[in-house]
């Protein structure tokens, strides 16, 4: 077997973390100010729909420090405790981030909402002069930091010939990913409250602004459980984008002296860093100079046309009959992927 363990060299804090940074503080400042000034309205108005928001923007603020330590934390360099480095802190940070989303906001809103709804008489919201502009300025700084956010998910996607929906579905860097969530999310749940609190004005009935903050808790929930999922996808090992993997696939049966490309597997190890195991056969009449130039080249190849993959291990072997048919089927297989991964408005 002829691995490869030398890791490309640390390139420190490339501007997609600058930027990503940039675009977390932005959130972070805004989630600070934003919840301080929903909690001072709510209780002044005594505002369930609007104490709920609060908690979200709690939540928020806690994962934006979350987000943050990730970038710090995974710029790290590889270690003999971590081969491999500490690309995957971004997922473990942010799996905790979708864990705040749903105990800090998504529960303090479900009990916020029920207590309301059981408790009709014990709520009542008279100050909504301060509800509404309390909403207002949280619609416009969350707004803005949607927007900056949605501006970097839309580069992302450039990028990597995307649209903006096929990147957030698709994309390694769960930081923007999570922002990008927690603030469209914030943006709905400030409408929601504003019409929670607006139809109990017009009603005189409180169960309008608990229904408010029970969607909003629903809502909470569901950006939780998806970016909870991802984040799982991206620490249990997923491979990486099935366009890079057929790439390299074509990068290595391309070379006449490999015979097959018997399996090829990939994970992914940071949102930019990526590794490769390839088991080849080679064709006959290579002597062992030959193999180790062969290798030489081909990880020089993957890694000028696959920047990606930072670690690229290659396993020599002998395929039989069985295993060329596997391989055929693997191949016809990310094929597939890669032809439905390109259909229009996917």
């Amino acid at each position: 077997m002829t691995t490869d363990m030398e890791r490309a060299p640390d390139r420190g804090e490339r501007a997609g973390d600058r930027r990503t940074r940039a675009t977390v503080l932005v959130a972070l400042v805004a989630n600070l100010v934003i919840a301080l000034a929903k909690v001072a309205g709510g209780l002044l108005a005594g505002s369930p729909a609007l104490l709920s928001e609060a908690a979200h923007s709690v939540a928020d603020s806690l994962n934006e420090v979350f987000l943050m330590a990730s970038l710090r934390r995974s710029r790290r360099r590889a270690d003999s405790r971590h081969p491999f480095g500490y690309g995957k802190e971004r997922f473990f940070w942010s799996m905790l981030a979708a864990v705040g989303i749903f105990v800090t906001g998504g529960c303090f809103s479900f009990y916020q909402g029920l207590h309301t709804l059981l408790n009709p008489q014990s709520e009542d919201t008279g100050g909504y002069l301060v509800v509404y502009a309390v909403l207002g300025v949280s619609l416009l700084a969350e707004g803005a930091s949607l927007v900056r956010a949605t501006v970097q998910v839309r580069g992302q996607a450039r990028q990597a010939g995307r649209g903006l929906l096929a990147q957030l579905r698709r994309g390694n860097d769960p930081t923007v990913r999570t922002v990008f969530a927690e603030d469209a999310a914030a943006v709905i749940g400030v409408l929601l409250a504003a019409a929670g609190a607006g139809l109990h004005q017009w009603t005189g009935q409180s169960a309008w602004e608990a229904g408010a903050a029970l969607a909003i808790a629903v809502l909470l929930v569901c950006v939780a459980f998806r970016l909870g999922r991802d984040a799982q996808d991206l620490l249990v090992g997923r491979a990486v984008d099935p366009v890079l993997q057929q790439r390299a696939a074509d990068l290595l049966a391309e070379r006449p002296e490999i015979d097959v490309v018997t399996q090829l597997m990939t994970m992914q190890l940071g949102p930019d860093s990526a590794l490769l195991a390839a088991r080849v056969d080679l064709a006959d009449g290579l002597d062992s100079a030959g193999v180790e130039a062969l290798c030489v080249e081909v990880k020089r190849r993957i890694r000028t046309e696959c920047p990606g993959f930072e670690q690229i291990f290659l396993d020599i072997t002998a395929a039989d009959r069985d295993e060329r048919r596997r391989a055929a089927d693997r191949r016809r297989s990310l094929r597939s992927a890669v032809a439905r991964q390109q259909e229009p408005g996917r």
